[in-house]
C-alpha cells in the first residue's frame, strides 16, 4: 500500500515536471521562432537596401560612362576635322615659305 502511494506521488511528480518542461520549452520556442521571423524581415530590408545602392551604382556608372563616350566621340570628331583640314593647313604654309625664299 506504501509502495502504491510512493507510486503515484512519484508518478504525479514526474508528470508535473513534464508538463512544467514542456511548456518551458513552447516558450523558448515561441521566442526563437519571434527572434527568427525578425531577424528574417531585418534580412530582408538589408537585402532591398543593398539590391538599391547596387542599382543605383549601376545607373550612375552607365550615366558616367555615357558621358565619357560622347566625350571621347566629340574629341574623335575634333581630330578628324583637325586631319582632314591639316593638309591644306601644312600646303598653306609651305607655299608662303616657298615664296618667301
Amino acid at each position: 500500500m506504501i509502495a502504491l502511494i510512493i507510486g503515484l506521488s512519484l508518478s504525479f511528480i514526474a508528470i508535473g515536471v513534464l508538463y512544467y518542461l514542456n511548456n518551458q520549452l513552447k516558450k523558448r520556442l515561441e521566442k526563437t521562432n519571434k527572434a527568427l521571423l525578425v531577424f528574417q524581415k531585418e534580412f530582408t530590408q538589408y537585402q532591398v537596401d543593398n539590391d538599391k545602392r547596387t542599382r543605383e551604382d549601376i545607373v550612375s556608372r552607365e550615366i558616367r560612362f555615357d558621358r565619357v563616350a560622347k566625350c571621347i566621340k566629340k574629341n574623335e570628331e575634333t581630330i578628324y576635322g583637325v586631319n582632314k583640314r591639316m593638309p591644306e593647313e601644312i600646303k598653306k604654309h609651305i607655299k608662303h615659305i616657298e615664296l618667301s625664299k
